[in-house]
């Protein structure tokens, strides 16, 4: 038996405009009372309405989002979230803007190892970021300081 179709999208803050990341959801079925938006860092999973989101998904639903980054920042908890969802719950996700990230597609175990793979491969270049980000404001601060 088939769910039901949701919808998350997220921003930073208040005032980024989650408008583009509606229209799309709403262009792949997306009821507008099945879309949860959170205006809030993705750093963590702490957001109300993804929590409302999680507790109304069910086995059989899809769950639909634009990038997988709308879900969050912290690479580690996406995969957390995404096995919950998944493997606990029995939901599907369709991650738009990426087709390898759509559970109904390839349910056997080279379609779960290719999404583990890319949610992997996402983990280490986001962790790869943050360290070359982090590097990059050590370098500013010491050339402010020796200009100082």
């Amino acid at each position: 038996m088939a769910g039901e179709l949701y919808g998350y999208a997220r921003v930073s803050s208040a005032d980024q405009n989650e408008e583009r990341q509606l229209v799309a959801l709403r262009q792949r079925g997306v009821p507008e009372n099945h879309l949860f938006v959170d205006k809030r860092s993705g750093r963590d999973f702490d957001r109300p309405q993804y929590k409302r989101l999680v507790k109304r998904l069910k086995a059989g639903d899809l769950l639909c989002v634009m990038s997988i980054d709308r879900l969050g920042r912290n690479y580690e908890e996406i995969q957390e979230q995404w096995r919950v969802l998944t493997k606990e719950k029995g939901v599907d996700i369709a991650v738009l803007d990426m087709p390898l990230l759509d559970t109904r597609q390839g349910r056997d175990l080279m379609g779960t190892f290719i999404a583990d793979l890319v949610l992997q491969i996402l983990s280490f270049v986001a962790r790869a970021r943050g360290r070359t980000s982090k590097s990059g404001r050590r370098r500013a601060s010491r050339r402010r300081r020796r200009r100082a």
